[in-house]
Protein backbone atom coordinates (compact mmCIF):
# COMPACT_ATOMS: atom_id res chain seq x y z
CA UNK A 1 0.00 0.00 0.00
CA UNK A 2 1.16 3.69 -1.06
CA UNK A 3 1.52 6.17 1.75
CA UNK A 4 -1.12 8.92 1.41
CA UNK A 5 0.63 12.54 1.50
CA UNK A 6 -1.12 14.59 4.41
CA UNK A 7 -3.27 17.57 3.01
CA UNK A 8 -1.47 20.98 5.04
CA UNK A 9 -2.12 24.29 5.00
CA UNK A 10 0.82 27.00 4.65
CA UNK A 11 0.87 27.63 8.38
CA UNK A 12 0.89 24.07 9.10
CA UNK A 13 3.92 23.15 7.25
CA UNK A 14 5.97 26.49 8.21
CA UNK A 15 5.36 25.27 12.12
CA UNK A 16 6.80 21.90 11.20
CA UNK A 17 9.33 23.60 9.00
CA UNK A 18 9.79 26.07 12.26
CA UNK A 19 10.03 22.73 14.49
CA UNK A 20 12.79 20.95 12.43
CA UNK A 21 15.69 23.87 12.84
CA UNK A 22 14.11 26.12 10.15
CA UNK A 23 14.25 29.82 10.95
CA UNK A 24 12.19 32.98 8.24
CA UNK A 25 14.70 34.44 6.32
CA UNK A 26 12.55 37.27 3.58
CA UNK A 27 9.16 37.16 2.30
CA UNK A 28 8.27 38.29 -1.22
CA UNK A 29 4.71 38.77 -2.22
CA UNK A 30 3.07 35.27 -1.29
CA UNK A 31 6.15 33.41 -0.79
CA UNK A 32 8.40 32.65 2.80
CA UNK A 33 11.83 31.26 2.23
CA UNK A 34 12.81 29.50 5.28
CA UNK A 35 16.63 28.42 6.14
CA UNK A 36 18.15 25.92 8.64
CA UNK A 37 21.77 26.94 9.72
CA UNK A 38 22.27 23.18 10.44
CA UNK A 39 21.73 21.71 7.57
CA UNK A 40 22.57 24.51 5.31
CA UNK A 41 18.87 23.83 3.58
CA UNK A 42 16.59 26.48 2.66
CA UNK A 43 12.76 25.93 1.67
CA UNK A 44 10.26 28.55 -0.04
CA UNK A 45 6.55 27.91 1.13
CA UNK A 46 3.77 29.69 -0.68
CA UNK A 47 1.07 31.67 1.17
CA UNK A 48 -2.31 31.37 0.24
CA UNK A 49 -4.44 31.86 2.89
CA UNK A 50 -6.40 28.43 4.11
CA UNK A 51 -6.05 26.63 1.27
CA UNK A 52 -3.98 23.29 1.34
CA UNK A 53 -0.69 22.94 -0.32
CA UNK A 54 -1.00 21.24 -3.55
CA UNK A 55 0.70 17.71 -3.07
CA UNK A 56 2.82 18.58 -5.63
CA UNK A 57 4.10 21.31 -4.21
CA UNK A 58 3.90 19.60 -0.64
CA UNK A 59 6.59 17.09 -1.72
CA UNK A 60 8.64 19.81 -3.11
CA UNK A 61 8.89 21.60 -0.07
CA UNK A 62 9.65 18.02 1.61
CA UNK A 63 12.57 17.51 -1.16
CA UNK A 64 13.71 21.23 -0.71
CA UNK A 65 13.97 20.97 2.82
CA UNK A 66 14.99 17.47 3.45
CA UNK A 67 12.18 16.71 5.53
CA UNK A 68 8.88 13.94 5.74
CA UNK A 69 5.98 15.98 7.02
CA UNK A 70 3.17 14.28 9.16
Amino acid sequence: MSQKSPRLTSKQVIKQLKQAGFIEIKQTGSHLKLFNPNTRRSAIVPIHSNQTIPVGTLKAIEKQAEIKFS
